[in-house]
């Protein structure tokens, strides 16, 4: 194992001061569990302005860390190679960008343990077993689509960790949901763990800080096309906030509500919400300073197939409904006269 692999350097932001240690370097570096943190600092592997430190000592803006990992931080023996076929959206020596289809994990774990997105991404390039997670910065939900990074060198998942940490990474997302919205806005509400059920999210007063923006690209007669960009990245968190405020998304099996159609729909939208069953969830925009030459690199992918699919029947639904109104507007015109 090279040097390279082994130390790494990062700098306390001004709205960590005040926290903990552990608390800190676990926002600055989501790729590792809390408690393999926790024991390098007890391990002695972690200095701040090069003095010894303990879990539960506050830290200062500005202030420097090193980290000295461990061998078991980068080796991920129990994550196999496999050969999934993967749609690169950029590729270099330092970052990978995958548009995700849906339906395919990203991590394996309790009932996936294999055909993960780390399980290709180590087939693609079998060096990714040495960075943790196999590169991989952030997340999607298993069936949401779209784009993620993967950063392909010690230099690149620490330069796009610190980027998603404070949050300059722009990530934007489409999403059809159940409801005619009048306008855009914003949802501020803080998200933890569901206190019944260990699978779900919920808006907790306790929770952690929350932010989605989103605004309207289309109405349709009894569902919205909307523009979604988040401040925060919560898990399952456009899902819980437009769920929040009334407008679930569609297919979502968690936090759509019971599932409805729109009155005298056309029998291709009946067909179509009948048929799709996950959240009409994509990430359709990612952008970045790239970690080695700084430039902003912004990239795009268009809505699957299905997504697709379903804004054509909701587009047609609502075209029907309009001629069928005019219609009957000249027909009654017609009697009055």
């Amino acid at each position: 194992m090279t040097p390279e692999f082994q130390v790494i350097d990062l700098q306390i932001t001004p709205e960590m001061a005040g926290q903990r240690l552990d608390s800190a370097l676990a926002r600055l570096m989501p790729e590792h569990s809390r408690t393999r943190i926790k024991g390098w600092i007890e391990a002695g592997a972690v200095k701040v302005d090069q003095m010894a430190c303990k879990p539960r000592d506050l830290v200062e803006a500005g202030s420097r860390v090193r980290v000295q990992m461990t061998a078991d931080a980068v080796a991920q023996p129990q994550v196999l190679p496999e050969a999934i076929a993967l749609r690169l959206v950029h590729e270099d020596a330092d970052v990978f960008v995958i548009d995700k289809p849906a339906g395919l994990v990203v991590h394996p774990g309790a009932g996936n343990p294999r055909h993960t997105l780390q399980n290709a991404l180590l087939g693609l390039d079998p060096k990714l077993a040495a960075l943790p997670r196999a590169g991989l910065i952030h997340r999607l939900d298993k069936d949401t689509s779209g784009l993620l990074v993967v950063a392909r060198t010690p230099a690149a998942q620490t330069s796009l960790s610190r980027q998603l940490e404070a949050r300059t990474m722009a990530r934007e997302y489409v999403a059809a949901c159940v409801g005619v919205m009048t306008a855009g806005g914003t949802v501020d509400e803080p998200i933890g763990r569901h206190r019944g059920d260990r699978l779900r999210m919920a808006i907790r007063v306790s929770g952690r800080p929350a932010v989605t923006h989103y605004r309207v690209l289309e109405r349709f007669r009894a569902h919205t096309y909307l523009s979604v960009k988040l401040e925060t990245g919560r898990t399952h968190q456009i899902r819980l906030h437009l769920s929040h405020i009334k407008y679930p998304i569609v297919g979502d099996p968690v936090y759509g509500g019971r599932f409805g159609l729109p009155r005298a729909a056309t029998q291709g939208l009946i067909d179509t919400l009948r048929g799709f069953k996950r959240q009409a969830l994509h990430a359709a925009t990612l952008g970045f300073d790239h970690p080695r030459t700084g430039k902003l690199l912004t990239l795009h992918a268009p809505v699957p197939a299905d997504f697709a699919q379903l804004l054509s029947a909701l587009r047609e639904d609502a075209r029907e409904a309009a001629q069928e109104a005019a219609q009957h507007g000249h027909a009654k015109k017609a009697r009055v006269r």
